[in-house]
């Protein structure tokens, strides 16, 4: 484990090999952890997790930012679900360590694990960015059913512009759902919207701020 400042840095080992967890503790009084994880297709340097980290510890959150297994040994290809279940079950004890209540999220493919592993691990909440309610250009191919499954209280954070579903597509459920206008996949804003990328970024921020507060 290695530590600077207020970020701390900590392996894990799990059945899909060693995972990676980069703590940014909470400069008030923690009360939540928020563990977020990755994309298939990029790290937890993605804009919208490491603004989550900058903000919220000073809400007293603290958020671990979870590399998944093939990342940490410089894959390229995300692996099947199963295997991402595995490598998060894994690196779920660690991250219930601190003793406080966890919000299992992460941005596209992670969400969807964390959706898919919320009630079996017990997570207090689902906090899913950009969640891929289906691949682009094929809406039939619905994966509403593991988002409607959580089975907890869950945000979807969504780009108005997101190719792999955008909020008007979104079924009815029991979550609520917050939208970044013009957004993409990765809350990428082009220059002619009317809000800048860093309004579109305070959109997510100040969102999971209010939820996180209203889980208590």
């Amino acid at each position: 484990m290695t530590t600077a400042s207020d970020v701390t840095i900590e392996t894990v080992g799990t059945d899909a090999g060693p995972a990676r967890i980069t703590w940014h503790a909470a400069t008030t009084k923690s009360r939540l952890v928020l563990a977020a994880s990755h994309g298939a297709g990029g790290g937890i340097e993605a804009r919208d997790l490491r603004r989550l980290a900058a903000v919220l510890p000073a809400h007293g959150v603290t958020v671990a930012l979870v590399e998944q297994p093939w990342r940490v040994a410089g894959k390229k290809v995300a692996p099947a679900p199963k295997t991402l279940d595995a490598g998060w079950r894994g690196i779920w004890p660690a991250l219930t360590a601190p003793g406080l209540p966890v919000i299992s999220g992460g941005r596209s493919a992670g969400a969807r694990v964390a959706c898919r592993t919320a009630r079996e691990l017990g997570a207090h909440a689902v906090l899913a960015l950009s969640f891929p309610l289906h691949p682009p250009g094929k809406p039939e191919k619905s994966r509403a059913e593991e988002l409607l499954g959580a089975g907890v209280p869950t945000l979807v954070v969504q780009g108005g512009n997101d190719p792999f579903g955008r909020p008007e597509e979104f079924p009815d459920g029991s979550y609520d759902l917050v939208e970044v206008p013009y957004g993409d996949h990765g809350f990428a804003v082009p220059k002619r919207a009317d809000l800048t990328q860093e309004e579109a970024l305070a959109v997510v921020t100040d969102a999971v701020v209010r939820w996180t507060g209203s889980l208590g």
